[in-house]
């Protein structure tokens, strides 16, 4: 068996699967290999897929596929996965990061200090407990962020047309969610459905004021609409990890609103998850060589 790991792993990873077979990195030999490793960077579509004559399995270190044309590969024979559980602790500690500085003002004041600016008066804070946070979309990343939100002694509520209950967290509807969330944090993958979501008319169904993270993707929010409602205050904070490229471009509306935190992709980057990626991928591929065997 030949594995290309196409994007950044854990360094340890190569050691571990050279029980499995010739492991490279050099992006010359997709014609020759029989697995590819890839997290967000490389993008597994037609064209990809059809220079890769050989290939038999795609594994995407992460939660999403959409860098992957899922039923492309499944039509030529290639089977799909990815790591999602792996993931969850690393993107929910970071969702909550971004969702506690906002009411903390930690980056306005950290920033003043670095300007030797004491901001002690002008910044007043509000606190997250009694606060009521929605979550779009109750999966595994959603799961972990509600039971730290819940240990801070906020009320979780979540919208999710795909589960029926839920251990952690009540399950509301769509305007519910929209109506009674102090903060609301996005856990959707990015399909037609949530694409753009997050527009004009769903902001105007929110409680003023409200703040949003985003975690999942950045196609999930209509930025135009967005920008618009962080100038109006209908949208108190915006706090992402995710845009539309890596990098965004210079002239990301992001850039020019007010309001906005912002982290460069860093939610799955945690020295911890890269080894669970690591020890997912090892399993995946145990599984595929006794299927093939």
């Amino acid at each position: 068996m030949k594995i290309l790991i196409s994007d950044a792993f854990d360094p340890s990873l190569p050691e571990k699967l050279a029980a499995f077979g010739e492991v490279t990195d050099d992006k010359d030999r997709l014609a020759e290999v029989d697995v590819v490793l890839v997290r967000s960077k490389t993008k597994c579509r037609k064209d990809y897929i059809d220079q890769a004559t050989n290939l038999r399995l795609i594994i995407r270190g992460g939660v999403g596929l959409d860098n992957i044309d899922v039923e492309y590969a499944r039509s030529k024979g290639v089977q799909v996965f990815n790591t999602a559980e792996a993931s969850a602790v690393a993107v929910a500690e970071l969702a909550f990061a971004l969702m506690i500085s906002v009411p903390t003002r930690l980056v306005e004041g950290h920033l003043g200090m670095t300007r030797k600016e004491w901001l002690k008066k002008q910044l007043k804070r509000t606190e997250l407990m009694g606060k009521t946070l929605g979550l779009f979309g109750a999966g595994n990343i959603g799961t972990e962020l509600a039971r730290r939100a819940i240990a801070f002694g906020m009320r979780v509520i979540a919208y999710d047309p795909f589960l029926k209950s839920h251990e952690a967290v009540d399950l509301v509807s769509m305007e519910t969610l929209l109506a009674e969330s102090d903060y609301m944090s996005l856990h959707v993958p990015l399909t037609d459905e949530t694409r753009g979501m997050i527009n004009a008319e769903t902001i105007g169904r929110m409680k003023e004021g409200v703040v949003i993270v985003n975690t999942a993707r950045a196609g999930c929010v209509n930025e135009v609409d967005l920008k618009a409602a962080l100038e109006s205050g209908a949208v108190r904070a915006y706090a992402t990890d995710v845009f539309v490229s890596d990098p965004p471009p210079d002239d990301c509306l992001l850039y020019q609103a007010p309001n906005v935190i912002m982290t460069p992709h860093l939610g799955a980057s945690s020295k911890e998850n890269m080894l669970r990626i690591g020890d997912v991928v090892v399993r995946i591929l145990e599984d595929f060589a006794h299927q093939t065997a």
